[in-house]
């Protein structure tokens, strides 16, 4: 049996607009790397992890990275965070390679890609749900505090506000199509508009229909800082709910007190359970408190299932060594894991990780869309949602 080590590669943007999560999703995947080593590794061999910048995280730059990864490192599997931007064509060279690729790009693209071609795709996973179900999954959310009395709405009225990326747009448009079904209604389409923008139009174009909850589906921090203190000047008498840019510590420092009582999310974080906590705290010791363990968790994550996998499979396979690497497949689907993130639990034919309660209604069967309340500063978010895993309860934002 070979002693060489074990390649794990990852790509990440360590420059550019996602910087801060690129540095923390280096962070996670390295932390697990020493983990399992510490264990002996996958079957006797170590882990040696190789980072290749994915910078603006453009189709150029990210299939040039999969390409570094695979012909100079020979990597036997790629893991990382989320790249926006290749709209899957990094997984031409990889499924032409053979070997595993555990991304977390949040694109129902992926689940389309693998369905259309499985045998070419057969290693390809996305280690959380689509963005889609950010779009249903909010629906559902807020007709849980409707229904539970947790909030009485002033009306039915919901207004959608997307940034300009195919990503906002999904789950704008998930959000318009859901929630007819839960009794809401759309006074006005969901509203389209740039990065970087005076976002007062829109909001000026909003208020006129008077509408009970506000969401907003642009993810950067930066972005959503501005659109929430543009807000907060005339702001409505309703819900604002922001897409999980919102719980990033920069969003925070620019808005301050003022962002108290935002609604936000993401499909992949960190209950706040006995296993989260440990997570976090040892995150936080070695990377210090300053980082962001809620996502440096993804990768960490997932490296942890597929030494997993890799093990009951029998080992690892480098590029062109299909064979192995299939039956790693298999067990990742076959294997469910039960991550510092909630249970890992692939679907057989997305290979994305199954969402709960957004579709299955059981918690040890899927990765828990976890809602928060943004609190003052210095304070962490309150989880608010969903049952079993809430901390602290919903609460109305002080501007209402």
């Amino acid at each position: 049996m070979s002693t060489a080590p074990i390649i794990i590669g990852s790509m990440v943007p360590l420059t550019g607009t996602s910087a801060n999560d690129g540095r923390e999703f280096r962070n996670g995947l390295s932390m697990a790397i020493d983990e399992v080593n510490a264990r002996g590794g996958i079957l006797g061999r170590r882990l040696e992890a190789e980072f290749v910048d994915t910078g603006n995280q453009s189709a150029v730059e990210v299939v040039r990275a999969a390409r570094q990864l695979i012909h100079q490192h020979r990597a036997s599997a790629i893991i990382n965070g989320y790249n926006i931007g290749p709209q899957n064509a990094e997984y031409e060279p990889i499924a032409d390679a053979g070997i595993i690729y555990i991304h977390h790009n949040t694109l129902v693209q992926h689940h389309d890609t693998v369905a259309s071609d499985p045998t070419r795709y057969f290693g390809c996973f996305m280690g959380d749900p689509a963005e889609y179900w950010y779009g249903q999954g909010f629906i559902k959310f807020l007709s849980w505090l409707r229904d539970s009395h947790r909030w009485r709405p002033r009306n039915r009225r919901v207004a959608i506000i997307s940034g300009p990326k195919p990503y906002s747009i999904v789950i704008a448009n998930a959000m318009a199509v859901s929630a007819p079904k839960f009794g809401w209604e759309l006074p006005i389409a969901p509203q389209i508009h740039p990065t970087n923008a005076d976002w007062r139009e829109a909001l000026e174009k909003i208020r006129v229909h008077d509408p009970a909850i506000v969401a907003m589906t642009h993810f950067h921090a930066g972005d959503l800082a501005r659109f929430h203190l543009q807000f907060m000047e005339k702001p409505l008498p309703s819900l604002l709910y922001l897409q999980y840019g919102a719980l990033h510590s920069a969003f925070s420092e620019i808005t301050g007190e003022k962002a108290r009582g935002v609604i936000t999310c993401t499909v992949i974080g960190l209950p706040r359970d006995e296993i989260g906590k440990k997570f976090a705290a040892n995150y936080r010791a070695r990377f210090g408190p300053l980082s962001t363990p809620e996502i440096g968790c993804q990768p960490y994550s997932s490296l942890h299932h597929y030494a997993i996998a890799a093990a009951v499979a029998g080992g690892t396979g480098e590029p062109g060594n299909g064979e192995i690497n299939r039956r790693i497949a298999k067990a990742l689907i076959d294997i469910p894991y039960r991550s510092v993130v909630g249970m890992i639990h692939y679907h057989p034919t997305w290979q994305a990780a199954v969402p709960y309660p957004d579709a299955t209604q059981d918690p040890s069967l899927g990765i828990p869309h976890l809602f928060y309340q943004l609190r003052s500063p210095g304070e962490s978010p309150a989880l608010i949602a969903p049952e079993p895993y809430i901390e602290q309860p919903f609460e109305l934002p002080p501007w209402l």
